[in-house]
Parts: structure tokens; sequence; C-alpha cells
């Protein structure tokens, strides 16, 4: 006989403004509800819209005692009194009945004192922290990749994100296909053929142009993303993570590929590659292109007039500070 499902926390709380993984979170919580009660159904409303007899109407048990997950979602709007309401619930809450509350980590004290009463309360806490840095995009496509069943080394997560873009939806998709399509073993010449025709032109092939001093290469690399749609922000980021990596593997000195990745904590590949790169650079020149980086990567967030001309800029600017 198959044992009943144990009952899901009756106290959630989802943290952060990654749209993906709040959604999964939510869906996740209803998932747990239907194993313990197939039948338990879902409400999701607005804190800004609620008042406190409709949020004591929503966590009341019904009648045929039928589960429900109830979402109030951006809870960094919420007020005084629904604050002290959703506290107060939140000390008994009803049995059958599980309440997500979302919060973006921001807003209003009333909220960030709500979030600090439901974790004193035992909520069961799923972060969604926002994905912004490069190396928690790769690390988020790798866990999709091992998730849908398959293998993926670094070169192919580099190539996919290059070429699919900063969107978790669209690299979650994108990563699940090719789990699908290739058997479970992704590689870089698996993206490329999925992907032909976006990824050899997108981020990380104008990164690696301009840092080994193909200024023609990169300015045509560069104007073929920008034309196929590739954000501003990836290919300033691919800028700052091949300087980056240079910087780093140059300062690490002469050794074995393998022994340095180990050092640095980089896959063997990325070391392989950045050592070729770095013939050519000195002290200096690194230094400034670090300070490129750090300034193209402000200006496509909203410093620069002209996105594409600062990283147009930045380009020449870094293909110059090569020869320093």
């Amino acid at each position: 006989m198959k044992s009943p499902a144990a009952a899901p926390a009756p106290l959630q709380l989802v943290l952060g403004e990654e749209e993906l993984l709040v959604e999964r979170a939510v869906r996740a919580a209803l998932d747990a509800a239907r194993l313990a009660d197939p039948a338990a159904d879902l409400t999701r409303v607005r804190v800004a819209d609620l008042t406190p007899p409709e949020l004591a109407e929503l966590v009341s048990p019904s009648l045929f005692a039928e589960g429900r997950v109830v979402v109030l979602d951006a809870a960094q709007e919420i007020t005084q009194d629904i604050a002290a309401a959703v506290a107060s619930y939140a000390k008994a809450p009803a049995e059958g009945i599980v309440l997500v509350v979302a919060h973006n980590g921001g807003g209003r004290k009333a909220g960030k004192d709500l979030v600090a009463a439901l974790r004193k309360l035992g909520a069961v806490v799923t972060e969604c922290a926002k994905i912004t840095k490069p190396a928690e995009r790769e690390a988020f496509v790798r866990e999709e990749v091992r998730g849908a069943g398959g293998r993926v080394d670094g070169a192919a997560v580099a190539a996919l994100i290059d070429s699919v873009g900063s969107d978790l939806r669209e690299l979650a998709a994108a990563a699940a296909q090719l789990v699908a399509d290739t058997g479970g073993t992704v590689t870089e010449e698996a993206v490329r053929r999925y992907h032909r025709g976006r990824a050899d032109v997108t981020g990380f092939a104008v990164a690696e142009k301009a840092v080994t001093g193909d200024v023609g290469g990169a300015l045509e690399a560069l104007r073929w993303a920008l034309q196929l749609g590739v954000a501003h922000v990836l290919v300033a980021d691919a800028l700052a993570d091949a300087v980056r990596t240079i910087a780093r593997v140059a300062g690490a000195g002469r050794a074995d590929p393998f022994r340095l990745a180990q050092q640095l904590g980089m896959p063997p590949w990325k070391v392989k590659k950045a050592v070729a790169q770095s013939r050519g650079w000195r002290a200096e020149g690194l230094v400034t292109a670090m300070q490129i980086a750090a300034e193209v990567n402000a200006d496509v967030k909203g410093a620069a007039v002209d996105a594409d001309y600062a990283l147009e800029r930045a380009v020449l600017r870094l293909a110059r500070a090569r020869g320093l």
C-alpha cells in the first residue's frame, strides 16, 4: 500500500526577483500540496490588492477541508495592517493551507519586518536572487543540463549562453532541448550546430577577437551580434570575463595548464585559451583593460546614451590597451 505524501510546509517564503525561479518555487509548493491532496487549488493575489478581511477569507479552511495554496505576490509592497494580519495568521496556520509569501528583497519596512517574522516562525525559505554574474549564469546552465539528465563541459556552457542570451527561460528551454537532441552529452560542437548562425557572432566571439587585437574582426562580430539582438550587457560581460581571465592567468606565472586550472579554480580549456590570448599583454595594459571593462559595463546599464557606440569604443580601446 502506498503511504500518503507528507504534508507540505504551511509557511513558505520566496525571496528574490528572478522571475523564473520564483515561478518554479510557487509551482513546487503547488506540486507538493497536490501530492498530499490532489484537489488542492492555487490562489494568487498581489498584497497591494488585498484587505485584511479578504486575507482572512483566503486562509480560512474550507467546509470540506480541501487543500489550498495561497500565494501573496509582491510582498515588498505590503502595508502595515496586512503585514500584521499575515504575521498573526502565521503563528497558527490552518491545516491544509500552504501560505507562500513572495518578496523581492526590497520595498517597505513592513515587508522586511514580515520576512523576518516568517523566518522566525520557521517558514521554508527559497532564495531566488537575480542572476546577473557570468559565473552564476554558467552555474544555472550546468544545473539545467544536469536536471534534464545530461552532461555538459565548460566550452559548451559558454557557447550556449553566448548563443541564447541571458534570459533564463530561454536558457532552460535550450538546455533541455539540447539534452534531448544529443542523447545527454552537450558539447560546444552540438551547441553551435543547433544554434548555427548565432553562436558564432555573439559576445564571446567579440571578446576573443578584441583581446587578441583583431579590431576589424571584433567590430564585425559586434555589429552582427547587435543586429541579431544580443543584449548589450552580455557582450560587456564577455569582454570583462575575457580580460579578467587573461589577468588571472598572466598573474599566476608559467605553469602546466592543468596545474594552473586547479590553482585558479578554472576549467583547463579556459586556462589554455587565456594563455594563448595573454601573449602581447603586459601588466600596464591589463590594468587599463580592467578599467575599460568596468566602464563599458556601467555604460550598457544606463550610463551611456548610446550603448552600441559604447561597445564599439570599448573594443577599440581594448585593442589599444593590448599594445601598452
